[in-house]
């Protein structure tokens, strides 16, 4: 029982190194020289990189970002592939291996979400962990993940404001595991991680009610505290 409980807890510490990562604070500083925290809206995620460094840079992390998310989950998947890890989930007293395995995917996801907003190695800062989620989506169900996907872009093509599309598009999440069939963990993976990715743009939710909040292609004023 306490190897397969130090397998997982080293699954989930992994899982979120993976999600704290922090791509678009590096990049800013190794390539140009400045605190990323300290630009724009502060956070480090594709939409502040957008609009403080350009298209390139945001495309970079827009994709590092992604891979964080199906790395965290491909982790768990490849653990429970293993013949040891099957045994250790036995010995545990857990029978249903595969069920084990849905729980840890989804655990994994929400801990690379965390890392993602709450990155060890820039102080416990980040981004919004939209990108992130897109990437655990795509290596939990890629169908889920598309459907996401599209919401974001009709949003976004209408409103052109990226954190009103996020915010619509997680909350699609739910109902696209619910529609496709999806396991119970899967769907309490869309609901909490939903919440916390809401909650992470309650800012921009303020603005977008008084219609303050910036659209593509607007300068961020210096006063705004913006999405990722």
């Amino acid at each position: 029982m306490i190897n397969w409980l130090v397998l997982n807890a080293v699954i989930l510490i992994v899982a979120y190194l993976l999600g704290a990562t922090p791509s678009g604070y590096w990049i800013g500083s190794w390539f140009y020289g400045i605190d990323i925290r300290q630009q724009g809206s502060g956070s480090t995620g594709a939409t502040n990189i957008l609009r403080t460094l350009g298209k390139l840079p945001a495309l970079v992390v827009l994709v590092i970002d992604i891979l964080k998310g199906v790395l965290a989950i491909a982790l768990v998947r490849y653990i429970y592939s293993l013949v040891f890890a099957q045994n250790l989930t036995i010995v545990a007293g857990v029978t249903d291996v595969d069920l084990a395995k849905e729980w840890m995917v989804i655990l994994a996801g929400l801990m690379a979400i965390v890392g993602h907003t709450k990155s060890i190695w820039i102080g416990f800062k980040g981004g919004k962990s939209v990108a992130s989620s897109l990437g655990i989506l795509l290596a939990m169900s890629w169908i889920v993940a598309l459907g996401t996907l599209s919401v974001f872009i009709v949003v976004l093509a209408i409103s052109r404001i990226v954190s009103l599309s996020s915010i619509i598009a997680t909350v699609a999440v739910s109902g696209l595991m619910f529609f496709t069939g999806k396991s119970l963990p899967y769907e309490i993976f869309a609901i909490a991680g939903g919440i916390y990715v809401i909650w992470r743009h309650s800012s921009n939710i303020e603005r977008l009610l008084v219609g303050k909040e910036p659209r593509i292609g607007k300068k961020l004023s210096t006063e705004l505290e913006i999405s990722e």
